[in-house]
C-alpha cells in the first residue's frame, strides 16, 4: 500500500465507524446522514471530484483523497439544495 493512501483510508474508516456507532445509538441516523446518495445532483457533484483529481494529477494514488473529498462535496451539495432535511 502506498504510504500516502494510509491517511485517507483511515479517515474513511473513521467516518464509517462513526456512522455505525451513531446508528446503534439512534436508529435511522445513518439514513439521514447518507441521504445525499439518493440525490442525483449531489451524486454527480460527488463523482466529479474524484474524476477531476485523477485526471488533473494523472495518478491513481490520489483516488482515495478524491473519494473522500467527493463524499464531502456531495453531502454539502445536498444540504445546500435541501436545507429542510
Amino acid at each position: 500500500m502506498v504510504a500516502g493512501l494510509i491517511a485517507p483510508v483511515v479517515i474513511i474508516a473513521a467516518l464509517v465507524v462513526r456512522t455505525a456507532l451513531t446508528e446503534l445509538h439512534t436508529p435511522g441516523s445513518a439514513r439521514v446522514t447518507w441521504i445525499f446518495i439518493r440525490d442525483p445532483a449531489a451524486v454527480a457533484a460527488a463523482v466529479a471530484v474524484p474524476v477531476a483529481t485523477v485526471l488533473v494529477s494523472g495518478s491513481w494514488a490520489v483516488l482515495a483523497w478524491g473519494l473522500l473529498a467527493g463524499a464531502l462535496i456531495g453531502h454539502l451539495f445536498h444540504r445546500a439544495r435541501s436545507p429542510d432535511r
